[in-house]
């Protein structure tokens, strides 16, 4: 198991915040970013799967209809929007002075998650609720739906930690800052899920989206935009790849499917670690 790249890149890095040299502003900064950054998503987290487990029919936003049609939508777009748009290069060089001083673009991974976690936070709780409710499931039903909807969260568990658990959970940056290194991100993901397909995390989220026990039209809304944000905003995702890893990437694409995996044993792909 350690000699599993992904665990052992993660252990590396703890180890080496572990011993941090000498600089106790430095430190504090990242400490204080440290727990910021794992608070703040964690409690997206616990939102998102509170919320989306009674169909987005209890939340605090209060706003009047039909205002609340405005309201909600503009929930709805933001995370989307925001999230594409800190992944281009002026997204990523506006993140990186986002943190005044010298340490803004070491802590950039970690900054991302806050802001990626406060627009998750916003839209599960500050949602107006319809008050419509279609459908409840219940008995054995309910409790079949209960499993597949923690099976989703499990899958998208496991296809961040495959995908890079210090990227995807912000660490990275303020880990790297506590142990005064430069962020080393992880090679092209290929691991894992990623040998079934090549947007595992995109399609695990999408399947949290419909596998809920409650169905009410507030969900519905947020199933279906989210789910084409998933199978459609991956694709300047694979562009930034293309870019980056150049034929290593072209040859992983041509043998592992988009998020459909196939039925019939393909070529193992290109590892990259």
């Amino acid at each position: 198991m350690m000699d599993d790249p992904r665990i052992a890149r993660l252990l590396a890095l703890l180890r080496a915040a572990l011993h941090p040299p000498p600089g106790p502003a430095r430190i504090a900064l990242a400490l204080g970013l440290g727990l910021t950054c794992h608070t703040v998503f964690a409690a997206a987290v616990m939102a998102m799967i509170a919320a989306m487990f009674f169909g987005l029919s209890e939340s605090l936003g209060r706003v009047p209809w039909p205002w609340a049609l405005l309201a909600n939508a503009t929930l709805i777009l933001q995370f989307p929007l925001g999230h594409s748009l800190l992944l281009t290069g002026p997204g990523g060089r506006w993140l990186a002075r986002l943190i005044p001083g010298p340490h803004g673009a070491t802590l950039a991974t970690t900054t991302y998650a806050i802001v990626a976690s406060l627009q998750l936070l916003a839209l599960f709780a500050l949602w107006t609720p319809s008050g419509i409710v279609w459908w409840r499931a219940e008995g054995a039903v309910f409790w079949a739906i209960c499993v597949a909807y923690g099976a989703s969260w499990l899958l998208l568990l496991k296809a961040s930690f495959d995908a890079g658990a210090e990227v995807q959970s912000g660490a990275l940056g303020w880990l790297s800052l506590l142990a005064k290194i430069r962020p080393v991100f992880p090679a092209m993901p290929t691991a894992g899920l990623f040998r079934l397909i090549r947007q595992p995390i995109y399609v695990a989220f999408a399947l949290t989206l419909w596998t809920v026990p409650v169905w009410t039209p507030d969900q519905l809304a947020l199933a279906i935009s989210y789910t084409a944000y998933c199978l459609l905003a991956p694709r300047l995702k694979e562009r930034r790849y293309a870019a980056r890893y150049g034929e290593q990437f072209r040859r992983y694409r041509a043998s592992v499917p988009y998020a459909i995996p196939r039925l019939t044993d393909a070529e193992d792909p290109p590892h990259a670690q």
